[in-house]
């Protein structure tokens, strides 16, 4: 059975920093592409950032210089450093893992509220 834990959203003020882990179990974790999605309220879900299998990264203009993605194959972990938090930063974050599409995940996410 496929698992996507996400850990370490809560409350944070502004300029203030976190780091998002997504633990995942039941894939081989390596060989999937994995990313950060974010969903604000009455807002469409957004990507983030992703890391493929190799380790080549992305990230949407917005968070570019603030935010980091990586993982760790060995212990089939991926995170979110998060740092210059503002409140547009203020979501739920899901983690993805996807090889093609058939095989893509989803975790249940977890809230980040970023305060002024």
């Amino acid at each position: 059975q496929v698992q996507l834990v996400e850990s370490g959203g809560g409350l944070v003020q502004a300029g203030g920093s976190l780091r998002l882990s997504c633990a995942a179990s039941g894939i081989a974790f390596s060989i999937y592409a994995m990313a950060w999605y974010r969903q604000a309220p009455g807002k469409q879900r957004e990507l983030v950032a992703v890391i493929g299998s190799g380790g080549s990264t992305n990230y949407a203009d917005s968070v570019k210089g603030r935010f980091t993605i990586s993982r760790d194959n060995v212990k089939n972990t991926m995170y979110l450093q998060m740092n210059s938090l503002n409140p547009e930063d203020t979501g739920v974050y899901f983690c993805n893992a996807r090889a093609n599409t058939r095989y893509n995940y989803w975790g249940q996410g977890t809230q980040v509220t970023v305060s002024s």
